[in-house]
């Protein structure tokens, strides 16, 4: 077809224009858009299963740590682990020949799997003292954590040392099946 006058030449040209600019709008930017989103998603999804490879590869360390940690958890009772962590602070402060002048317990039912034990300890001694107790605390096999550590001094001199510890210990109770 032969354009005869620039008018024709003009509508056509505002027809593919439109016809463009409505291809754009309707088809190709919402291909794009998803073939983008798809790729984000394959790139998620291979890191994923990268990722689990990586745990199938450790996953006899892991049952195993699991294991461990599941074994010398506190025991399930609330009293007999409370009674288990003050017989090891009380052992801990007769080796080290600390004075303990405070042990505050708490619980807390964080879920129905678990409950964690907190205990705040105050002792009091002198740098050796308490470097002995810090140490014993840090060796013993007691499953517990140590959170937060406060040292002060309680004389002009630094001779005597005030310590705070704030432990906390993992019970396990499993639903009953």
């Amino acid at each position: 077809m032969q354009i005869r006058n620039r008018q024709q030449f003009l509508i056509i040209g505002a027809v593919a224009a439109a016809v463009l600019l409505t291809g754009d709008r309707l088809v190709l930017s919402p291909l794009l858009k998803a073939w983008n989103g798809r790729a984000t998603r394959i790139a998620e999804l291979r890191k994923e299963v990268a990722q689990g490879k990586m745990l199938l590869q450790r996953e006899q360390g892991i049952r195993t740590r699991w294991e461990q940690m599941s074994r010398n958890a506190l025991p399930n009772s609330t009293s007999g682990a409370e009674q288990q962590v003050f017989k090891a602070i009380d052992l801990w402060a007769q080796n080290s020949g600390v004075a303990i002048s405070a042990i505050t317990p708490q619980w807390k039912h964080d879920s129905d799997d678990y409950m964690t034990f907190e205990c705040r300890v105050d002792a009091a001694g002198d740098l050796g003292k308490l470097s002995r107790f810090l140490y014993s605390v840090e060796r013993d096999p007691t499953p517990l954590k140590l959170e937060l550590v406060e040292l002060g001094a309680r004389d002009k001199e630094g001779q005597q040392l005030s310590l705070g510890l704030q432990l906390s210990g993992l019970v396990l109770t499993p639903k009953k099946q």
